[in-house]
C-alpha cells in the first residue's frame, strides 16, 4: 500500500499580492521538499458543484466564482485575495480533499496527503476568510459520510489557528468529530473550550503563547488522543497546518519538526487501531518557507512509514 501525494499546478495559479505570507512560494518549497519521495502521484481534479454544495451554499459558491478578477487581485476581506488562478485553485483544493477520500475509503492508497492551495479550514458556510475560500476539510467529511456511507469520521487541526470554519460547517453534523489545537490568544479568536458543537463533537484546545512541544504533547495525551480513541472513526481526516513551528512569523508557538513528525506518527498508530490506517491530510497554513516544507517532508515520512 501506498500514500498518496494529491496536487495540481493550479494551485500554483492562486497568486496573492507581494509581502502576503499565503504565497506561492509556500507550495513551491513543498514541492520540492517532496520530489525526491516514493509517492502515488495524483492529479486533483476539480471539484464538482454537487461535492460544494454538501457545505456551502449554491449562492456562495457563485459569489466566489463571480469574485473572479480578470487581471490584478480582488480583495475579499482584510486579508484574502483572489487573482485570475484562484477560481481554478480552490477547486483543485477541495477536489483534491473528495479525491483523497476516495482513493483511501476504496483502499487504493493507505493514507494521502493533499498539497494544495488555498487552504480552507477558515472558510465558514457563506464567508470566504483567513486566505481560505472553500472549507476543504470539512468537505472531505461530509463526502465520506454522505457519499460512502460512513458512520463516523475525525478531523484532527493541528494548524496554530483555530479551524473556526470547519468548526462552523460541523457544527451540526453528529457523524463527525473535530479535535482542535491552536494558540489562544490569537486570530481568529474562536476555539474556546466551551465551543463543544451541537452534539458535543467539537473538543477545542487552546495553547498559550510561548508554549512548545512539551506542553502540546502532554495535552494530546491527556484530552485529544482519548477523545480521538473514544469516537471511534473510520477515517481520519487531518488540517495539517504548520505554522505552529517556532519559526513561523504568524504565530508565537515553539513546535519543532520532530513535534510535527511525532503528532503525524500518533495519528497513524490510533488510524492502524480504529480504521485501518485511513488518513487524508490538507495542508492548510505555515508561512516560513524552510520551516513548512521540512515539517510538511516530516509529515509526509511518517505517513509513508504507516503505509508499509
Amino acid at each position: 500500500m501506498a500514500t498518496a501525494l494529491l496536487t495540481h499546478a493550479d494551485c500554483l495559479d492562486h497568486v496573492t499580492p507581494n509581502g502576503h505570507p499565503e504565497r506561492v512560494a509556500r507550495l513551491e518549497h513543498i514541492l520540492l521538499a517532496l520530489e525526491p519521495l516514493d509517492l502515488k502521484r495524483v492529479t486533483a481534479p476539480l471539484a464538482a458543484d454537487d461535492d460544494l454544495l454538501r457545505v456551502h451554499p449554491a449562492n456562495y459558491i457563485a459569489d466566489i466564482r463571480d469574485s473572479r478578477p480578470i487581471e490584478g487581485f480582488k480583495q475579499i476581506d482584510g486579508d484574502t485575495f483572489m487573482s485570475p488562478g484562484s477560481v481554478d485553485a480552490a477547486y483543485r483544493a477541495a477536489g483534491a480533499a473528495v479525491r483523497a477520500v476516495d482513493m483511501v475509503v476504496r483502499g487504493e492508497v493507505s493514507n494521502a496527503f493533499c498539497a494544495v492551495r488555498p487552504p480552507g479550514h477558515h472558510a465558514e458556510t457563506e464567508t470566504a476568510m483567513g486566505f481560505c475560500l472553500f472549507g476543504n476539510a470539512a468537505l472531505a467529511a461530509k463526502h465520506a459520510l454522505d457519499h460512502h456511507g460512513l458512520s463516523r469520521v475525525a478531523v484532527f487541526d493541528f494548524d496554530v489557528h483555530h479551524g473556526n470554519g470547519t468548526q462552523e460547517l460541523l457544527w451540526d453534523e453528529r457523524r463527525a468529530l473535530v479535535i482542535t489545537s491552536q494558540q489562544m490568544p490569537l486570530w481568529p479568536g474562536s476555539g474556546r473550550p466551551d465551543e463543544t458543537g451541537a452534539y458535543e463533537t467539537v473538543l477545542n484546545i487552546p495553547l498559550p503563547p510561548g508554549s512548545g512541544g512539551t506542553e502540546m504533547r502532554s495535552a494530546y495525551e491527556a484530552q485529544a488522543f482519548p477523545r480521538l480513541r473514544a469516537f471511534r472513526p473510520e477515517l481520519i481526516i487531518i488540517s495539517a497546518g504548520f505554522d505552529a513551528h517556532q519559526d513561523d512569523p504568524l504565530a508565537s508557538l515553539n513546535w519543532t519538526t520532530s513535534d510535527f513528525a511525532w503528532i503525524t506518527g500518533e495519528l497513524c498508530k490510533i488510524a492502524n487501531e480504529m480504521c485501518d490506517g485511513r488518513i487524508v491530510s490538507t495542508l492548510e497554513g505555515g508561512y516560513d518557507l524552510n520551516a513548512l516544507s521540512e515539517a510538511t517532508r516530516a509529515h509526509v515520512e511518517e505517513l509513508m512509514k504507516a503505509a508499509r
